[in-house]
């Protein structure tokens, strides 16, 4: 059975793409550490990739005590983006915090770097069956 080049990419594609767009946010976030009143934006990529592929979301965590952090830390807002829930706001309004900041985006990169290697390894294997091989 022949499928379409986007049901055999399709998870590893959309990741990439939503990868990339986040990559892109979080970079902003950085370079406004210094701006004042600039508010950290950031999406669930989780939720964002089971939109994308129409897959149903899974389950949930919920807070079980007073003490406990909850498993998001974005508030919602347009377009997808949510705003980050500061730890500890500057007195200028700025909700940059530069550590968040680096760590979130070393992991994306690291996660982008991910998903473009199985990306490629499952295009390197629809080539192999292509040619015969």
């Amino acid at each position: 059975m022949i499928t379409s080049m986007r049901e055999d990419l399709g998870l590893h594609a959309d990741a990439l793409m939503l990868r990339e767009r986040r990559g892109a946010v979080l970079a902003s976030n950085i370079a406004n550490a210094a701006t004042p009143h600039f508010k950290a934006r950031d999406f669930d990529f989780a939720a964002e990739l089971a939109r994308a592929t129409g897959a149903g979301g899974g389950p949930s965590l919920a807070v079980a005590g007073a003490g406990h952090i909850a498993a998001t830390s974005l508030e919602a807002g347009p377009q997808g983006l949510g705003y980050r829930v500061p730890v500890s706001p500057s007195l200028d309004g700025n909700t940059v915090e530069i550590g968040v900041e680096q760590v979130q985006f070393a992991e994306n990169t690291t996660d982008y770097q991910a998903s473009l290697t199985l990306l490629n390894r499952r295009i390197s294997g629809l080539m192999t069956a292509i040619r015969g091989e």
